[in-house]
């Protein structure tokens, strides 16, 4: 089961005046995409969310995933490293980060998908069940997308963005935000697929 929002397309800029990517620009080069939510109320399991990254080939851009990155891991490459994971989301600010160097991303990926999933160990839990969970996505000091998740409250995961070199090799982002009715091992498989 999912829930879609509006796809935004947010096309990559070059550095001048804000016009849009020519030959010369790589366009998107380097993100970061943070995560937040309230610790569970005391006594309560933890509620604990993973930001998921999978990459698919430029062969196979809707196939499997070629790798998964996420619970405290780093893509092979080193391009894509969560820098922060929190199982409880005390803390302030963003309580998992993860960092995605696009530009330094082999040529034989074209797609690189984000998503958010909850893990279910402790019973099932949706994003309405967890306080001020929220996303943001931000290219140095822009933010690219962010949101709430309310969208999305009845699903057990979602994607929230997708990133897509074209064959100039610039890589540009639209915000997805799809939810799925499944456990984080069913989502990695599922979230880059077609709907």
């Amino acid at each position: 089961m999912w829930w879609d929002e509006p796809g935004e397309t947010t096309a990559a800029r070059s550095r001048g005046g804000g016009s849009p990517v020519s030959s010369v620009s790589k366009g998107i080069k380097k993100v970061e995409v943070g995560l937040k939510w309230d610790p569970s109320p005391a006594g309560t399991p933890p509620n604990d969310l993973d930001i998921i990254a999978a990459t698919y080939a430029a062969d196979a851009p809707y196939g499997a995933p070629v790798y998964l990155v996420h619970f405290d891991s780093r893509s092979p490459d080193g391009t894509i490293t969560l820098n922060r994971d929190s199982r409880t989301g005390q803390g302030f600010g963003f309580d998992e980060v993860m960092t995605l160097e696009l530009d330094r991303l082999s040529a034989t990926f074209a797609r690189v998908v984000v998503g958010v999933a909850i893990q279910q160990e402790t019973g099932q839990k949706v994003f309405g069940d967890i306080s001020n969970a929220a996303f943001r996505i931000r290219e140095g000091h822009k933010n690219l997308a962010e949101s709430d998740l309310a969208d999305v409250s009845g699903a057990t995961a979602a994607t929230i963005g997708h990133f897509t070199r074209d064959e100039s090799g610039a890589w540009s982002f639209r915000k997805v935000i799809r939810g799925f009715d499944a456990d984080p091992t069913t989502f990695a498989s599922l979230m880059g697929s077609e709907h």
